[in-house]
C-alpha cells in the first residue's frame, strides 16, 4: 500500500489540462481561463469626475469665490471648449473633465445663481478626479490565465471590451458503478440489493468542481461487462469507476479493464476509509477507480478527485485545504492507515473551531457523511490525543459540494 500523498502525486502527475476553446462572456461564470484577458481600452478613458458638481482651476475654488458657468458635461457628452480664469462647467459623475480644469468643486459645496455658482468649500487640485487608466490601460492582463471566472471576473472582462473568453473545455468524467447488487433510485431493488449513491454523489461533485459528469449504466459483475464500459469512454477525460476494485471474488473492476488495455500505476492506499484504490490509464483515458462503499467513495473523491479535475480544468492542483481546530472529544491512538473522521464542528467561548467526531465512524453510514461539517485528519500511527487538543481538519463545508 502506498500513502495518501504519494497516491495523489501520481495521480496529478498523470493529468494534464483540457484543452482551449472560445465561450461568449455571458457563459463563461465558472470557467477556467485557458490565456490572460488582455485590456482592449483604457479605463476609465480620459479624466472624469467621481462626483456631481463643478470643473473649475483650483487656482480659482477659493473660499466665497464666484465663477461664470460656461457650459454643461453631462456623462457621455465631453464639453468641447476650455475651462479659462474665473470660469467653471456643470458636471455629473462620470463626465469627462474638460481642458483646463483641474479641481472639482462639489454641488453640495456650491451655491448656484443663474449663469453663476458660488464656492461655499475651497477645493483642491486633483481631488475628486478619477484620471485615465486609473483602474487599467490597454495592454494590462486583467484577469490572469489559469483562473475560475467569477462574477467581479466576469464584469471585469466585459469592462476591457470582451464579449469572448479563452477558456479550458470542462472535463468530461465518465462514471461508472458496478455490482449486481445495485439498481439506480426509483428502478426495482433485486432480492438482497441496495440503492446506488454512487452516481448520483460523484456526478455532482463532478458537476460542482467544474466539470461535466457522464453517468454510464450501471455495470454488472462480470468481466464482459466491465470490459464493454471501455468502448464508451473514448473521448472522455477520465473514467471514475466505484466498487469493483478490492479483493473479493466478484470485484472484477481491474481484471475487466484489463482485457481492454488498462495499464494499472497502483492500486490500494493506506488510508481509512478507501484502502481500495486504484489508478491507472485505459488508452488514452486516465482511470481512478473508488471503493463501492459510499463514504469511502465520497471520501476518495474529495481527496483524489477533485485536485484531478482542478489540474483537467486548467488550475493549480493541490490537496484539499485544511484548518487547525480543536478536538472536541478524546482521540484514540490510529494503526497504520490515514484516517478521516467524520465531524461536526462548532465554535467555542474563545471563537475557536471545535471539531467533534461522530461517536460512530462506521463507512456505510452515508447520513453521517451528509451531516458532517469536516473530517479529522488522523496520520498513520498517530498517538492518542485528549480533548482540546489541536487537530488538522477538512472543511467540507467550505469545499461547495
Amino acid at each position: 500500500m502506498i500513502s495518501v500523498e504519494e497516491a495523489r502525486h501520481r495521480i496529478l502527475a498523470d493529468l494534464h489540462p483540457t484543452p482551449a476553446e472560445i465561450a461568449a462572456l455571458a457563459n463563461a461564470w465558472g470557467r477556467v481561463t485557458a490565456v490572460p484577458v488582455i485590456a482592449r481600452l483604457t479605463q476609465p478613458p480620459a479624466d472624469v469626475s467621481a462626483m456631481d458638481g463643478y470643473a473649475l482651476r483650483a487656482a480659482d475654488g477659493t473660499l466665497g469665490a464666484v465663477l461664470r458657468v460656461i457650459g454643461s458635461a453631462p456623462a457621455g457628452h465631453p464639453f468641447e471648449g476650455s475651462v479659462g480664469p474665473g470660469e467653471a462647467v456643470r458636471l455629473f459623475t462620470g463626465s469627462v473633465v474638460p481642458q483646463g480644469a483641474d479641481a472639482i468643486l462639489l454641488q453640495e459645496d456650491a451655491t448656484a445663481a443663474g449663469p453663476e455658482v458660488q464656492v461655499n468649500e475651497a477645493v483642491i487640485a486633483g481631488r475628486h478626479i478619477r484620471r485615465a487608466g486609473q483602474d487599467f490601460a490597454a495592454g494590462d492582463v486583467v484577469v490572469p490565465a489559469g483562473r475560475r471566472l467569477t462574477a467581479r471576473d466576469i464584469g471585469l472582462a466585459a469592462a476591457a471590451n470582451h464579449p469572448w473568453v479563452t477558456v479550458h473545455r470542462h472535463p468530461r468524467i465518465a462514471v461508472l458503478a458496478t455490482g449486481d447488487e445495485i439498481a439506480m433510485p426509483g428502478e426495482p431493488i433485486p432480492r438482497g440489493g441496495i440503492v446506488s449513491s454512487n452516481s448520483h454523489a460523484l456526478a455532482a461533485l463532478v458537476r460542482a468542481a467544474g466539470g461535466e459528469p457522464v453517468v454510464l449504466p450501471v455495470a454488472a459483475d462480470t468481466r464482459d461487462a466491465v470490459a464493454e464500459v471501455a468502448d464508451a469512454v473514448h473521448g472522455m477525460d477520465m473514467l471514475v469507476t466505484t466498487g469493483g476494485a478490492s479483493v473479493g471474488d466478484h470485484d472484477l473492476v481491474i481484471e475487466g479493464l484489463k482485457m481492454r488495455g488498462l495499464r494499472l500505476d497502483f492500486w490500494q492506499i493506506a488510508m481509512r476509509p478507501g484502502k481500495p484504490l486504484l489508478f491507472g490509464r485505459l488508452g488514452a483515458v486516465p482511470v481512478l477507480g473508488l471503493p463501492g462503499n459510499p463514504v469511502s467513495a465520497m471520501v476518495c473523491a474529495i481527496l483524489f478527485l477533485m485536485p484531478a479535475l482542478s489540474r483537467l480544468s486548467g488550475l493549480p492542483a493541490a490537496p484539499p485545504p485544511t484548518v487547525q481546530a480543536i478536538a472536541g472529544a478524546p482521540l484514540r491512538a490510529n494503526d497504520h492507515r490515514a484516517d478521516h473522521l467524520r465531524s461536526t464542528l462548532s465554535t467555542d467561548s474563545q471563537g475557536r473551531i471545535v471539531a467533534t467526531p461522530f461517536t460512530v465512524q462506521d463507512s456505510a453510514m452515508l447520513r453521517r457523511l451528509a451531516y458532517a461539517d469536516a473530517l479529522i485528519l488522523r496520520a498513520p500511527n498517530a498517538l492518542a490525543l485528549p480533548e482540546g487538543s489541536e487537530v488538522t481538519v477538512i472543511r467540507l463545508d467550505l469545499l461547495g459540494i
